[in-house]
């Protein structure tokens, strides 16, 4: 079993060789439009555009709490939005990010990487406008990915840790 090994960058510029995974929390309502969504959308426009659709079209397909949708990007560069919040704002039911559902689509992303032989990159997804804790987000990054053997590289940007 691997660690999750943690870098200061951009987790949109992975620094890996080989075929590489760049994961994401979205919402449940097809908004797209803060967060780390905007840093994806500055270097590519089609996993906004295939998120937009997939979320259209959701009457006939699996937009769904705990559902991944692979956006290929580069030649050895894929995208996955990750439905793990649900709504956007904090309110009387909590916060939006659903951790059974971020371990739902953990799991997924788990076999979609091993399908591609791929890495995994991403920010501390949901700890930021989704509101989750990275104590309770790591875990199931352990048990769904790295315990599965799949590499994992956690981006930190700027000055935060």
């Amino acid at each position: 079993m691997s660690e999750i090994r943690y870098v200061r960058g951009d987790a949109t510029t992975p620094t890996a060789k080989g075929v590489k995974v760049i994961a994401h929390v979205c919402n449940d309502l097809g908004g797209w439009g803060k967060g780390f969504v905007l840093a994806v959308s500055r270097r590519w426009p089609e996993p906004e555009a295939a998120y937009r659709a997939w979320h259209r079209d959701r009457a006939a397909n699996d937009f769904a709490l705990g559902a991944v949708q692979f956006v290929q990007v580069e030649p050895y560069v894929w995208v996955a939005n990750m439905i793990g919040r649900h709504g956007m704002r904090r309110g009387s039911k909590g916060v939006p990010l659903r951790y059974e559902a971020l371990g739902t689509a953990l799991g997924r992303l788990a076999g979609g990487a091993a399908d591609l032989d791929a890495s995994v990159h991403m920010p501390r997804m949901g700890c930021g406008l989704a509101g989750g804790t990275w104590s309770r987000v790591e875990p199931l990054i352990t048990e769904r990915l790295t315990g599965r053997g799949i590499p994992v590289t956690v981006y930190d940007h700027g000055d935060t840790a």
